[in-house]
Parts: C-alpha cells; structure tokens; sequence
C-alpha cells in the first residue's frame, strides 16, 4: 500500500509541473495577446488600434514572466551540463 502511495505521490507531481509548463506559459502569453488586443472593435484596422496603456503593462508583464520561465528553464540544464545544481537563493547556480 505504501508503495502505490509512493506512487500516486509523483505522479501528482508530475501532474502538477504539466499543467504549470505545459498548459501554463501558454496560457499567460494568450493573457498578454488578449491585453493588446484590448478596445480594439471589429473591422478596425490594425494600424488603427493602440493598447489600452493599463493593457499594455499586463501584456508586457506576462511576456516578461513567460521568457523568465524559458530563460530559468534553459539556464538549469546548462547549469546541470557544466556540474551545477538549481537553487532559490543568490546565487542561483551552485557547484554539486
């Protein structure tokens, strides 16, 4: 019994890391497309439309958490190739 709990443990983990990568980022991102698009009426042209100012601080903040994350991501396995561990403090990037 122990061992299926182990289990169901990590897979709930692996669970969870998909739905906030996976389905997550992209997620954001459309968040900051739809803040741009903001006021925008139908048949407008697009060099008509400027972002509401409030929308475009949304749409550049989730842009900037999205390439956070894919910067974070590609900095831990270049770190892991050079012996390097991941950890929340400064500096990110300790030696094992």
């Amino acid at each position: 019994m122990n061992l299926f709990l182990l289990l169901l443990e990590g897979a709930w983990h692996v669970l969870l890391a998909g739905l906030v990568l996976g389905a997550g980022l992209p997620a954001i991102f459309a968040i900051g497309i739809r803040a741009l698009s903001y006021g925008a009426t139908d048949g407008q042209a697009v060099a008509d439309h400027r972002p509401h100012p409030g929308a475009r601080a949304i749409a550049y903040l989730s842009f900037g958490i999205v390439l956070a994350a894919i910067a974070l991501g590609i900095g831990i396995i270049v770190a892991s190739g050079f012996g390097m561990r991941f950890e929340l403090g400064w500096p990110l990037f300790v030696p094992e």
